[in-house]
């Protein structure tokens, strides 16, 4: 168990040093319509008089509370207005509320879609009004209106997933090196929502880790359900990877058969449905007890807690602070008539462009090292994993 200390709040502004700016020259930019915010040949303005549009998709989602709070934060610390609106995962709400920040005189555009191909008529009502567009960790598709993206290297973060189940069935060490065991394990394998399209970069990340392992009879998947679109859980929805574990498990693992080893999931809250399905299923209560491995992502509290108690093996902890940093610096930029910074200018192809990305790094959290990179970093405290709730 960590150990108890005081932390600062994680909600706390990660974009200390960022300088004000003053008045803005006007001038072209490489806004969506072609000009910076505010569109050319307007009079210059400064932050304190631009308003940001914050799309985000849900508030059913720990995750997401926390990128739209930083992002909120750290704008209003740069001297913006802020509209956040959260969509509740309903494609025509998030049109909506994109459709009234637009109406309503907004500057620049943040989102995180829902569905990153039905976004097409706002994104280009948006550019029609010099609007720029940061598509923030989901890549929106299918349009030319979308002129920068911070993410996560998601390709990375399943990569990180496929790792860290490696390592909870003892194939890796700690250090990702081989130990020489050869099982076989019995695995099954869930992936993200069909409609975001990080969910293909988690997948494929992941698979091409574990593909040496299936193919030498390490790993094996009883089901057989090895592509991505027989695994895939719509909206990342709890209850629909519960019912699917649920499923998989009365019709390959139940009467005698082989019992299950691990499960690679994509999110912490897949993770706990399967873990629900697996415990009903007597399984065991603890990875000790007989649990199967889980993965996960996101370093969502409550499975936080189970990784602490031993019930969840790993998650993939993406600091939303930085990457909401990352957003405000890009919609400074902009702000300014200038490109955002981009480490990333080949990978991001959304059909209709390469949308110039900046990527930021993930880590493995696993029961050892919650201290060092969750609770150390102020962005849980020690209390708070122990109670398995946020303040």
């Amino acid at each position: 168990m960590i150990k108890k200390n005081k932390m600062t709040s994680r909600w706390m502004a990660m974009a200390a040093g960022a300088t004000m700016i003053g008045a803005l020259a006007a001038c072209g930019g490489s806004g969506a319509g072609g000009a910076g915010a505010g569109g050319g040949g307007e009079e210059p303005q400064s932050i304190e008089d631009m308003t940001v549009g914050v799309a985000m998709p849900t508030e059913t989602s720990e995750r997401w509370i926390a990128d739209g709070a930083a992002v909120e934060s750290q704008l209003e610390e740069a001297g913006f207005e802020v509209d956040l609106q959260f969509a509740n995962d309903d494609i025509p709400t998030q049109q909506q509320q994109i459709d009234q920040m637009i109406t309503k005189g907004a500057d620049i555009l943040i989102v995180a879609s829902i569905d990153g191909t039905a976004l097409a008529n706002q994104l280009k009502a948006a550019a029609n009004q010099d609007i720029p567009i940061i598509a923030y960790d989901r890549l929106i598709n299918g349009t030319e209106n979308v002129d920068h993206y911070v993410t996560f290297d998601n390709y990375q973060v399943g990569v990180q997933q496929g790792t860290s189940l490696l390592r909870g069935l003892g194939v890796l060490d700690e250090n990702g090196e081989e130990t020489g065991e050869e099982g076989p394990f019995a695995i099954e394998l869930f992936a993200g929502s069909p409609d975001d399209n990080n969910t293909a970069f988690f997948w494929q990340g992941a698979i091409d880790t574990l593909q040496p392992y299936l193919d030498s009879g390490v790993l094996e998947v009883a089901s057989g359900q090895t592509e991505m679109d027989q695994v895939t859980t719509l909206r990342w929805s709890q209850e629909t990877a519960q019912k699917r574990m649920e499923d998989l498990l009365t019709a390959h693992y139940g009467g005698g058969k082989e019992q299950l080893d691990g499960v690679l999931s994509p999110y912490d809250g897949i993770s706990r449905g399967i873990i629900t399905a697996l415990q009903n299923a007597g399984y065991g209560d603890t990875i000790e007890d007989g649990l199967p491995v889980t993965s996960g992502q996101d370093a969502e509290i409550a499975s936080v807690k189970l990784i602490d108690t031993g019930v969840q093996f790993a998650t993939i902890f993406k600091d939303t602070r930085k990457l909401a940093t990352q957003a405000v610096e890009a919609a400074e930029s902009f702000a300014k008539g200038e490109d955002p910074e981009a480490n990333d200018t080949e990978t991001y192809d959304n059909g209709k462009k390469v949308v110039p990305a900046f990527l930021l790094e993930s880590d493995i959290v696993v029961a050892e090292n919650i201290e060092p990179l969750l609770v150390d970093s102020g962005y849980w405290t020690a209390e708070e994993v122990e109670a398995g709730q946020g303040d």
